[in-house]
């Protein structure tokens, strides 16, 4: 791993190309097994409660009944996800033509409401952990080998995917020295110089 700005970054964030292929995952990062739905900020699960009269014109019967018997979320302060039905589709998921589909994101781009969807949905497939050591991390799923094929037939890179909810959780400025220090890796890589543990080097801050 390396470090921009006091986190820890997965090397692979530096090489690896991804860029997610609806049609044929169908969107199984919102219904994937295991009981727990997206991790919440605190502000965000207040956000979903707030827009949910309008989210909720999305979502059909199942859906709500399961909100009104558990509400939107899961958890407790500090370790929100959102609710999932039957230990597998988040909540807020809406099927079109077999795919699952954010309920939250396609009120947003209908300019319904002015929040996008939970900042770890946005980031997905990468992934990440605060407190002492904040670590973002890729995860690789099977479900996601399709996004995998075509991020490297289409040459695009996995950090430069997720650009757009990076500069969202970090800041433009971070996301600039996260670019700039994925190109020394990838150099490195290219020339077959092994890129290290993690080390405590890290971007120089401005001001």
């Amino acid at each position: 791993m390396f470090i921009v700005d006091e986190i820890l970054v997965g090397e692979e964030i530096a090489t690896e190309r991804f860029s997610c292929d609806l049609a044929r995952c169908k969107g199984a990062c919102c219904t994937l097994e295991g009981g727990r739905g997206a991790p919440l900020l605190d502000d965000e699960k207040d956000l979903i409660e707030k827009y949910l009269p309008v989210i909720r014109k999305r979502l059909d019967g199942r859906n709500l009944d399961v909100i009104r018997e558990r509400g939107v979320a899961d958890g407790y302060p500090g370790n929100y996800a959102t609710t999932c039905i039957n230990d597998r589709d988040c909540v807020f998921v809406t099927r079109e033509a077999g795919v699952a589909r954010c309920a939250i994101e396609k009120s947003y781009l209908a300019g319904e409401i002015p929040w996008r969807k939970p900042v770890s949905c946005h980031l997905f497939p990468l992934r990440f952990t605060e407190g002492s050591a904040p670590a973002l991390r890729y995860e690789v799923i099977g479900e996601c080998d399709a996004g995998r094929r075509r991020g490297t037939d289409e040459e695009i890179l996995l950090h430069g995917f997720v650009k757009e909810s990076l500069v969202r959780r970090f800041g433009a400025a971070w996301y600039t020295k996260l670019e700039l220090a994925c190109a020394e890796r990838a150099a490195l890589v290219e020339n077959g110089r092994p890129t290290g543990q993690p080390t405590g080097r890290k971007a120089r801050k401005e001001g």
